[in-house]
């Protein structure tokens, strides 16, 4: 790859990670019926944004999986664990914050009449997000951490970012086998910070195309 391509996927990166925490920072909490369609546009804003940043943050990622190359191709699984990922992550955000909000504004002038049979429906569509959420948030901490370990290995990047990609993937680790709840808006706002500070870090030592030692 040429200087100006990991330019622009390391720029790629670094736009993707502040789009995500844009849409954490607006994103807002659920509840009753009532409560989302208050606030369907909020929520349609938000997840929209969620969306298109999807594919940015994947065109970043081919810059660092190709910057940390080596025999052992680690980079190109992780690249492919988080594209699945980001998969799982396009169909939550179209069903808890596209489709529910589209769904009950259909019924906003009759939803007392409606209810027993719209409860239901949003209760499986939630039960659905839950493992995409699961799905997203393992798959992107799992290849975060074949990408820091393949930093420690290739010293393509400064050593404390795989360091601290390491140290992420021990803490969902941790959290996950302690009970922590990592589908709630708290626990999902702290994991998905976390991921997009690694993305911001990683995006703008990839727009450096600078090879690192610690010599």
């Amino acid at each position: 790859m040429k200087q100006h391509a990991y330019q622009s996927t390391g720029l790629s990166l670094i736009i993707g990670a502040i789009l995500v925490i844009v849409t954490m920072v607006m994103h807002p909490s659920g509840g009753s019926m009532e409560r989302i369609l208050s606030i369907s546009k909020t929520i349609t804003v938000t997840h929209a944004l969620a969306i298109f940043c999807l594919p940015i943050i994947l065109f970043g990622f081919y810059g660092l999986t190709h910057k940390l190359m080596d025999t052992r191709k680690i980079a190109i699984l992780a690249f492919l664990i988080l594209a699945f990922g980001l998969i799982a992550a396009m169909f939550a955000a179209l069903i808890n914050g596209l489709t529910v909000p589209y769904f009950l504004g259909k019924y906003a002038d009759r939803l007392e009449e409606n209810r027993e049979v719209l409860e239901p429906i949003l209760t499986y569509s939630f039960a659905i997000n839950t493992p995409l959420d699961y799905i997203f948030i393992v798959a992107c901490c799992l290849a975060i951490l074949l990408y820091s370990i393949s930093i420690l290995m290739t010293r393509a990047f400064p050593v404390w970012l795989g360091y601290f990609g390491v140290l992420f993937g021990l803490f969902v680790i941790v959290g996950a086998s302690t009970g922590f709840v990592f589908t709630n808006l708290t626990g999902f706002r702290i994991v998905t910070f976390s991921i997009a500070a690694w993305i911001l870090c990683a995006g703008f030592f990839v727009m450096r195309f600078k090879v690192y030692t610690d010599e």
